[in-house]
């Protein structure tokens, strides 16, 4: 092939990557999107009752940005959050992370690998996968470092439009003790339930997404995840198993899933339900669909700008 074919191929292929789900969505991934670091800091970090755990990338810690803001915004809440870094983070992404977030912790892979290895040294298969899997953080990290009897699990791709009122009160019950999270358009699993039937005599929740959720901290314990990982073929698709142990131990634990209204779905619309979780398959719909939706609702502007904190300080 001669330079300019090559040249042009490629000129070809960024075109539909950029452009290839609509010019609507390319202009609110591209464009719009970067506003929202625009908007003032959230304050978080008083309520322990509940701390947020996120794990974030160099390729979403925008989206991420947007995820808890709109929570913060429509919850009305105050959960302490904490930020954990993939490994990929730069310096400017944490530094801009710190300013959106002022009271949230920021840990580095650097230093939760030092701590889990020590803290995962009696169980070598929770120690083996941590050290294989890049979305084992979600596993150990988030409750190594909680700071609360409560964990919400949200993932970067989650946006929301109104309260979540159900998701809210489930969170705010302190009799409330079972581990409650969205349900998935399928079972997402690296075991099948009979098997676990089976071999461990428990029933797996159907359907079970761990990108949205109230997990308990007693429900995460190393000794049931050490055993769990000893099931044959556990070990399989790499986004699929922290979500099969956070199944399994909220399967021992108790477990019941949200309501319909935050079911991930992967036709289009909103419909009026307060979140979505807007998944690999439909990734593109957060930015032409959901940040559009915000856009729509007056958020970045009832958010208020950086610039109206710092003149009132």
């Amino acid at each position: 092939m001669t330079p300019s074919r090559l040249s042009l191929g490629r000129r070809i292929l960024n075109f539909r990557q950029k452009y290839g789900r609509g010019l609507g969505v390319a202009y609110y991934r591209d464009r719009v999107r970067q506003r929202i670091l625009a908007t003032a800091p959230v304050d978080c970090g008083a309520d322990k009752s509940c701390e947020i755990h996120v794990l974030t990338s160099a390729s979403d810690w925008l989206n991420l940005v947007w995820t808890l803001k709109s929570f913060y915004f429509y919850s009305g809440r105050k959960y302490s959050l904490c930020i954990h870094d993939d490994g990929t983070l730069g310096s400017d992404e944490t530094s801009v992370l710190k300013e959106q977030f002022p009271g949230a912790r920021l840990v580095s892979r650097i230093e939760s690998d030092r701590t889990l290895e020590a803290a995962l040294a009696p169980y070598p298969r929770c120690l083996e996968f941590r050290r294989s899997n890049p979305l084992s953080p979600k596993v150990f990290d988030f409750v190594h470092y909680l700071d609360a009897p409560r964990l919400l699990l949200v993932d970067s791709d989650v946006l929301f439009f109104r309260e979540p009122a159900e998701l809210l009160r489930r969170i705010d019950d302190r009799a409330y003790k079972l581990n409650t999270v969205n349900t998935d358009v399928g079972n997402g699993y690296t075991v099948e339930p009979e098997a676990v039937k089976r071999l461990l005599n428990l029933e797996m929740p159907r359907r079970f997404n761990s990108g949205l959720g109230l997990i308990h901290r007693e429900s995460m314990r190393l000794d049931w995840i050490e055993e769990f990982l000893g099931l044959p073929g556990i070990i399989g698709h790499f986004w699929r198993i922290e979500q099969t142990i956070y199944a399994l131990s909220s399967a021992r634990f108790g477990v019941e899933l949200l309501p319909d209204e935050y079911t991930v779905r992967i036709e289009r619309g909103i419909d009026g339900k307060p979140c979505r979780h807007y998944v690999g398959a439909i990734r593109h719909l957060m930015y032409g669909e959901g940040i559009r939706q915000l856009v729509r609702q007056r958020f970045l502007a009832l958010q208020g700008t950086a610039t109206e904190v710092s003149a009132s300080v």
